[in-house]
């Protein structure tokens, strides 16, 4: 069972290097069906392993200067607000009808992937002379880069924050795949910065949705939690390794086909 444990964090923290943080998606369906880990018990146990690996993610494009700090802190004290009611919305779900609701997220993200990697024309707002501060359709940035933080692009970042920390509650996920999107789209943000942002919001909100899994006194094993985390650290060098030599479109196919799988299993599972 350690074994096992072990190579499955792996394959989340290897996701999670590859995509900058959608790769969450994968813990839950792993625990609940391979590990045998009853579903609420799982979300924590993702939490915190997604929450300690992104911590790590973090600092490691922290010292290359690819995470904006302000924004970032905006977003997850925002994130930070709606983990515990997502947690408390699922407290009231049945757990069958939970994981079908799980397995709907995922086929969501699985289309939307494939739409963008078959978008060939699609393209960050950037210009030649830097980042176009007109791009955002409410938060603007001026000539040196800094964000406008107005009331309207605060307010904006702070409910796309909410949301993502509802979700990562209910489901235990990360929320890097709404996180990146809004980043790039909304703060005008270029895409790697954009992904070392999403990993600080991710860690610190994933951590505050496990604290408020443990403080309602949901059960959660700590060995299993730390042996599926370590798993996950060691399989996010490796994904980041890879990430690095693989065309951006063939990886965004592939990650969708393997969602799209785990989905249709869940529901498949769910429905017996």
């Amino acid at each position: 069972m350690l074994l096992l444990t072990l190579s499955l964090g792996t394959l989340v923290g290897f996701s999670l290097g590859m995509t900058g943080g959608g790769g969450a998606i994968f813990a839950v369906p792993l625990l609940v069906y391979a590990l045998g880990i009853p579903t609420r018990e799982a979300v924590g146990i993702s939490l915190l392993t997604v929450g300690s690996t992104a911590i790590v993610g973090f600092l490691q494009r922290a010292r290359h200067g690819l995470v904006e700090f302000p924004t970032g802190l905006l977003f997850a004290l925002a994130g930070m607000i709606g983990a515990p009611i997502g947690s408390r919305l699922a407290d009231l779900i049945p757990e069958p009808i939970l994981l079908v609701a799980f397995a709907c997220l995922m086929l969501l993200i699985s289309v939307r992937m494939w739409i963008k990697a078959q978008d060939s024309t699609a393209h960050l707002p950037i210009i030649a002379g830097g980042i176009d501060e007109n791009a955002g359709p409410t938060c603007k940035r001026d000539p040196e880069g800094r964000l406008r933080l107005t009331s309207q692009c605060a307010i904006l970042l702070g409910l796309v924050g909410l949301g993502a920390g509802v979700l990562t509650g209910m489901f235990g996920v990360g929320g890097g795949f709404i996180i990146v999107p809004a980043l790039v789209t909304f703060a005008c943000m270029g895409m790697k910065r954009a992904i070392g942002t999403s990993l600080l919001i991710i860690s610190l909100v994933s951590l505050s949705g496990t604290a408020s899994h443990v403080l309602s006194g949901k059960h959660l094993s700590i060995e299993t939690a730390s042996i599926f985390t370590a798993g996950s650290l060691a399989g996010l060098f490796v994904g980041s390794w890879l990430a690095q030599r693989m065309v951006g479109p063939t990886l965004q196919r592939v990650f969708a086909v393997a969602i799209l799988m785990v989905a249709a299993y869940v529901i498949l599972r769910s429905v017996q």
